[in-house]
């Protein structure tokens, strides 16, 4: 069998028409009526009133911080347990970070964690300026929870959703909830432009400004004049085209990919020593990748050994996030656990947890494979054999 990806880009076919528009009416440029209607259709989607679409979702959390004033002597909290673009931006502005643990009911950001954090930095004066919470796989973190923490501490909190997007919290959609949400079109993810993210706001000032500050912040005269530091982080017209055929099948693309871990769970659950993430109750996960963790006083192999046999089945699988806490660009950075008591939450699922393939575009032959294939491997490594 070809090898199987974990998440390839799915086309819905209507993406040419609206590529061919701005080709025939020549607007080509970073600006154009694709870039405007994919804005509002994205706002009129999550249920905000501003948006503005940029070239990748790292340059939404950019352009989030900096409109919430981060930079230098600042200090910015974050989920540990995520891609390293969810962090990175808070080194572009010189601004230090504080990594906080996941919960088990979400794998995210530990409202305990979070409390304690701020009130330890409350205490010395080191309020954060910002607190960025990431979206995991495509499950709400506890948002009644972290806002309730978040606003006793009057701290602004910038939801990434880059992997979220679809999902929904309490009947609203994820990314909404902040005092600013950003996606991520990146190629793998559940709706994609090739590159490209947004930044999502009800306060229509905030998107404001980051449009300014996405096009090289250039002040309102009649000479190229500048007095603040800008960047060029606008989406092209031709990629935003490509979005606005993406999102009309978003919610297609939702119910195909939780079609196809309802299938994996369906076949895999009843095995002892294997968990998949949990949905949280009154919440709806996108379900962009299906991730799962196994037991290892009951498996005996490690995720890394389970990724290499699949790869060899041409089966693309891969393991969970390394914690930030742990990364060598982020040594010695403060981290705050869900239980000060027991081993990180976060460390744990990185140690114990794979992403399977989750694509839309996957057909059930193919994930047939990937199940009998990952049923035939655990039967060599079970401590009990329950085949």
């Amino acid at each position: 069998m070809e090898r199987i990806l974990l998440s390839s880009p799915h086309m819905s076919g209507n993406e040419q028409t609206y590529i061919n528009e701005a080709f025939e009416t020549n607007w080509i440029a970073p600006l154009g009526p694709n870039v405007v209607r994919f804005e509002k259709d994205i706002a009129n989607y999550v249920g905000v009133k501003s948006a503005a679409v940029t070239d990748s979702g790292t340059a939404a959390i950019h352009l989030a911080l900096s409109v919430l004033g981060v930079g230098k002597g600042d200090t910015v909290f974050c989920s540990t347990f995520t891609f390293v673009a969810s962090a990175n931006p808070v080194l572009y502005l010189g601004a230090d970070i504080v990594f906080i643990d996941s919960e088990p009911e979400t794998w995210n950001m530990s409202p305990v964690a979070l409390y304690r954090g701020l009130k330890e930095a409350e205490k010395k004066g080191e309020r954060p300026k910002a607190i960025i919470v990431v979206n995991l796989y495509g499950q709400s973190a506890k948002m009644d929870e972290l806002l309730e923490v978040a606003n006793r501490f009057n701290v602004p909190i910038i939801e990434d959703a880059a992997e979220s997007l679809g999902s929904e919290y309490k009947g609203k959609k994820s990314g909404s909830f902040g005092k600013l949400g950003i996606y991520s079109f990146n190629g793998n993810k559940i709706i994609t432009t090739s590159g490209g993210g947004a930044l999502v706001s009800e306060d229509e000032d905030l998107i404001e400004k980051a449009v300014f500050l996405a096009t090289q912040a250039r002040d309102n005269a009649p000479h190229y004049q500048h007095s603040v530091i800008g960047y060029n982080y606008r989406m092209s017209n031709v990629v935003a085209g490509i979005g606005r055929a993406q999102l009309e099948v978003l919610d297609e693309r939702v119910s195909q990919r939780r079609a196809i871990y309802e299938r994996y769970h369906q076949e895999l659950s009843s095995i002892d020593g294997i968990n998949f993430m949990p949905e949280l109750e009154n919440t709806m996960s996108n379900r962009w990748l299906t991730t799962l963790t196994f037991d290892p006083a009951i498996v005996r192999f490690s995720p890394y050994d389970l990724m290499d046999l699949m790869s060899k089945k041409n089966i693309e699988s891969r393991v969970l996030w390394k914690p930030l806490h742990l990364q060598p660009l982020f040594v010695n950075k403060k981290f705050y656990a869900h239980n000060q008591e027991e081993n990180s939450v976060s460390e744990d699922l990185f140690s114990t947890g794979l992403c399977l393939p989750s694509g839309s575009n996957m057909t059930e032959i193919q994930q047939e494979y990937i199940i009998h294939s990952l049923k035939k491997l655990l039967s060599k490594r079970l401590l009990v054999n329950q085949f």
